[in-house]
């Protein structure tokens, strides 16, 4: 077995390091309390919290931007995509568009910004007599150049219509791309990923001890990033891994993934792989452009435009109190999980 898979290792901290194309990642992991009449956090927990910039997990979870529901009220983007994948708990979506939704419990929002949006993401506290856990990944995929400027748009990924790949030991949920003659690219139009040949794969993956994971070589040039989250200890190609580090991996090297040998309990996995766009990239908060012209410009237009307005009645805009998984589209289309 080759053992020269392993480029570089980091370890993981709330803000995961990432490789062209994917310019952000991050891990939310939040038990929040039991909700209250208003679907967030009693003001008896505020203690000891910067209300509205809450980045730290006093008692075990943040509020982020919200200041009793937790989340992040309205704020705009500019030519990137966010890849939103919830495995607990519940994201209410608002957008300067007229869409709206709520999906979690597995569900995975896709949201190209184009030309601008402004959107809000909140998390809903919609048990008020049991605790409220919020696990989700989100994950930035920049737009070629070509794509930068186009419609702003989203889809809906439900639970029950995402590839999950079952082997002895292992099961990998093909968020998109392909895994052992399984292909799934969901992306909207304009994407990146919505084109096999840039390989934009990427996987939730959970094992067990004595399987192995085959990531055969590319056939292409790619970035590989391997998040080992969860669990003790695995091996890449025979080297030895530590929980909580993140791998990038050669793509031109069949890689093999084992549960380390005094591992006792389950591993998870998040990997990101795709080729490189290979254009400039400069970054100004939520604007993501190829030069410092364009990020002036995309300032410019949000300042007169607002990319649309906010029609909604709230910043932190939520959708009741009913536990229900739906999305509104722009045109009015709304859709729910079979």
């Amino acid at each position: 077995m080759d053992k020269k898979a392993i480029i570089s290792q980091a370890p993981l901290s709330f803000q995961w390091p990432t490789q062209e194309p994917f310019l952000f990642c991050v891990h939310h992991y939040d038990r929040y309390p039991a909700g209250n009449a208003n679907n967030g956090v009693d003001a008896h927990h505020f203690q000891g919290r910067n209300m509205g910039s809450d980045f730290q997990p006093k008692d075990g979870f943040r509020l982020y931007h919200g200041t009793e529901i937790p989340g992040f009220p309205v704020h705009p983007h500019r030519s990137f995509e966010t890849i939103t994948i919830v495995r607990k708990g519940y994201v209410d979506h608002a957008d300067s568009l007229g869409a709206a939704g709520r999906y979690g419990e597995g569900d995975v929002q896709w949201m190209t910004a184009g030309v601008g949006v402004q959107h809000s993401e909140m998390f809903p506290l919609l048990h008020q007599d049991k605790e409220n856990t919020c696990e989700l990944f989100q994950i930035w995929l920049n737009l070629p150049k070509k794509n930068k400027m186009v419609p702003a748009d989203f889809k809906m990924m439900w639970s029950g219509d995402i590839p999950k790949i079952q082997k002895e030991g292992i099961e990998l949920t093909l968020i998109s791309g392909e895994f052992e003659g399984e292909s799934y690219y969901p992306a909207p139009k304009n994407s990146w990923a919505n084109a096999p040949e840039n390989s934009v794969n990427i996987y939730l993956v959970k094992m067990k001890k004595n399987p192995t994971l085959k990531l055969p070589a590319a056939k292409s040039k790619t970035n590989r990033t391997l998040y080992f989250f969860e669990g003790d200890e695995i091996s890449v190609n025979e080297k030895s891994v530590a929980s909580k580090t993140s791998v990038n991996l050669d793509s031109s090297v069949e890689v093999e993934v084992k549960v380390g040998t005094g591992a006792n309990e389950l591993v998870e996995l998040l990997y990101l792989e795709a080729k490189p766009i290979g254009e400039p990239v400069v970054q100004h908060g939520p604007f993501v452009m190829n030069t410092k012209e364009e990020i002036y410009q995309a300032i410019g237009d949000y300042q007169k435009t607002q990319f649309g307005g906010w029609s909604w009645p709230r910043q932190d805009m939520i959708h009741g109190s009913k536990i229900e998984r739906f999305a509104k589209y722009p045109n009015g289309k709304i859709e729910k999980p079979s």
